[in-house]
């Protein structure tokens, strides 16, 4: 008898721009509880970078301490990776990209790592609008130390213990827009299609991209009534607009949207975010309109998402510095550390 497994054409893998199939992007096996939110995102995060075609070796992955600071675990295997203290990520991948500019920094945080302990690092980067993806997986506790309340938890929030917060919570993506970060966005670990979309106008964005994504704890805040739950989100989710994000190399008339249905928001590499209107006009670059709409959804106890705030045309901290085009990290010795008679002129001039 014939074989047939031999015979069978073999079926051809899919893979992106650069030949490399998604498998080539994922990481370890997730070691988080069954249904935790950061999983969810994890695979958005792989789905991302493979569609976007990011060179998996041109990436920098960091984090602090937590569930969330794990999950770097689980993504692109083969990238640079570093793991911070607790609340310390910032400060490391400020180095990191200025050391080396052509480097793709995404870092993953949570919502103590970035809220509590790493408050006062995490507004630095903000204020210096450094050139990279920032993802707050965000559950309003510490899932590692026994589902405390952190500082995003919002007040009256119950825990499963029926321990109920007293204090305000810190909403990171005002705080974000306040303080000089260029993209904005917040998303839902149970929404994909928004947030996919969201990362990839991020790895295209020319300075910081801050990502607040609520990503429920199933093991000790995902009660019906905690604002950070999977049911709670789902019922009181207000979408600003649905999102679509087209890349510097697809032709944009691919796209099936007809004329006054949507609004093209174009990024500093020529791609484009595309926001389709549902109920409302609203403009993502207008800094106040942000803010208001922030400041009315969470008076209403609305999930507000999607792309809240960019400004695509901000000038990033390398930017600012006048970095040269060539990465620190490749520059010779002798540009570097110029000699003693270029620092006689750096003080002379100072006198």
């Amino acid at each position: 008898m014939t074989d047939m497994a031999s015979t069978a054409t073999p079926r051809p893998r899919k893979v992106n721009r650069l030949g490399l199939a998604m498998t080539e992007y994922k990481g370890l096996p997730s070691t988080l509880c069954s249904g935790c939110g950061h999983d969810a995102i994890t695979s958005q995060i792989v789905k991302a970078f493979w569609e976007m075609g990011v060179p998996p070796h041109n990436v920098a992955k960091m984090s602090g301490i937590g569930c969330s600071s794990k999950t770097p675990a689980y993504f692109l295997s083969t990238s640079h990776g570093f793991n911070a203290v607790h609340g310390r990520m910032p400060a490391v991948a400020t180095g990191a990209v200025l050391a080396n500019r052509n480097l793709v920094c995404i870092g993953v945080s949570g919502d103590g790592d970035t809220a509590s302990i790493g408050l006062g690092q995490f507004c630095h980067l903000l204020r210096r609008d450094i050139p990279m993806v920032y993802i707050i997986e965000n559950n309003g506790v510490y899932g590692l130390t026994k589902g405390q309340f952190s500082a995003t938890a919002d007040k009256g929030a119950r825990l499963k213990t029926g321990v109920v917060n007293s204090l305000p919570s810190i909403d990171c993506c005002a705080l974000a827009i306040e303080m000089g970060c260029s993209y904005v966005a917040r998303s839902f670990s149970g929404d994909p299609r928004q947030l996919v979309s969201l990362i990839k106008g991020g790895l295209s964005h020319n300075g910081a991209c801050v990502l607040d994504v609520i990503s429920p704890c199933v093991t000790f805040n995902n009660q019906p009534d905690s604002t950070k739950s999977y049911p709670w989100a789902k019922e009181h989710e207000e979408l600003l607009h649905q999102i679509d994000f087209v890349p510097y190399f697809e032709a944009l008339e691919e796209v099936d949207y007809q004329e006054g249905e949507s609004r093209d928001v174009r990024m500093h590499d020529g791609s484009h975010i595309r926001l389709r209107k549902l109920e409302r006009h609203y403009d993502p670059t207008d800094k106040n309109a942000a803010l208001r709409m922030l400041h009315e959804t969470r008076q209403k106890e609305e999930l507000l998402t999607g792309l809240i705030y960019v400004n695509p045309s901000s000038k990033n901290f390398i930017d600012i510095l006048n970095l040269h085009e060539t990465p620190l990290t490749q520059l010779p010795e002798d540009q570097l550390r110029p000699g003693p008679e270029a620092l006689q002129e750096v003080m002379q001039s100072l006198m």
